[in-house]
């Protein structure tokens, strides 16, 4: 049985604790999930504390969730079960026409709106096309300075990017928040070994594939609304695709009494310098998240599900896109 021991990184030198699990919240206050009012009214509230009990440190927004609505609802949250002192408040600007002034804006803005003094871990939430990074760090240098910002990090950078956009900081750039799961492994290739020699962090975001890898979904019950039904990953071809590898969470789960969303998440911070963000849906979700922390994988399991995974091969992009279309418009 899981006892939801925290696990945390290791040798980042930063100044609070990162907890391998942690809290993502793109969904509070975001219409686009479909949770409803009473979602965002209580039951974030509710799930904030239950995380911070069972340990968890790292809570992540952005201005764009909600157009700021998840920043007051997860400030208030915080506030509301203890303060912000022994927890890391990430939050991430939005780069349409990041440069410096506006970074530096956008970023006591969104320290209003979490009620902070200081945002732990201030991210670009992506690179963009046009404004070069020289510009965007000195924005995040400003803000660094003067006290609002204490560690910066990016978001879906290329490893030789986010290397440039360090070096442009000046100093340390702590982090890149990029699609890691079971199903999206881009970042094993070069990054994460980048970042465990340098003492970086990847915060791995859709960590449970946006709910694939959790085993509920298959090609007869599919998610019929919100972020998931224009996922190509739920297209009917792909959830039979998936079967193999979700019959292999279900194996590795039997044998540490786990869930197979559990396995998968635990299969994600078995990585050093690992930090995985999935959301909740509810108290006991975030429960269930957590308590993934507790889960030490074999190298033997480990592998043999990374092999499992490298063997599904989903439909997506392009070739996927007609049949996404076809899907809403007649759920429409």
């Amino acid at each position: 049985m899981l006892t939801g021991a925290m696990r945390y990184l290791e040798n980042i030198g930063t100044a609070k604790r990162y907890s391998a699990i942690g809290l993502g919240t793109w969904q509070f206050g975001s219409r686009e999930w479909g949770y409803g009012g009473d979602y965002a009214d209580r039951e974030a509230g509710r799930i904030v504390a239950r995380a911070r009990e069972l340990g968890t440190t790292v809570y992540d927004t952005a201005e764009i969730y909600g157009f700021g609505r998840s920043e007051r609802i997860l400030g208030q949250a915080l506030r509301e079960s203890g303060g912000t002192d022994d927890v890391v408040v990430a939050t991430k600007v939005f780069p349409v026409l990041p440069m410096a002034g506006v970074v530096e804006q956008r970023g006591v803005a969104s320290a209003q709106r979490l009620g902070v003094k200081t945002i732990d871990l201030y991210q670009v939430h992506q690179p963009n096309p046009v404004v070069p990074d020289s510009t965007t760090m000195r924005g995040m240098r400003a803000l660094h300075d003067v006290g609002i910002v204490d560690e910066v990090g990016v978001s879906n950078y290329p490893l030789q990017r986010w290397q440039r956009a360090e070096v442009t900081y000046g100093s340390r750039v702590l982090s890149n928040q990029v699609q890691f799961s079971l199903v999206s492994r881009a970042p094993l290739d070069e990054m994460l070994p980048w970042a465990q020699r340098t003492g970086h962090v990847i915060i791995a975001y859709s960590p449970l594939a946006q709910g694939l890898l959790s085993g509920r979904y298959d090609e007869t019950n599919r998610p019929t609304g919100g972020v998931r039904s224009a996922n190509a990953l739920f297209l009917p071809e792909n959830l039979q695709a998936a079967r193999p590898l979700l019959d292999a969470l279900r194996d590795v789960a039997r044998a540490h009494d786990a869930t197979p969303a559990q396995v998968a998440l635990a299969w994600v911070i078995h990585f050093p310098n690992v930090v995985a963000i999935p959301g909740a849906s509810s108290v006991a979700q975030a429960e269930s998240n957590a308590a993934a922390a507790d889960i030490t994988l074999t190298d033997a399991e480990h592998a043999a599900l990374t092999r499992t995974a490298e063997e599904y091969h989903p439909t997506t992009g392009a070739g996927a896109l007609p049949k996404i279309v076809a899907g809403l418009v007649k759920r429409s």
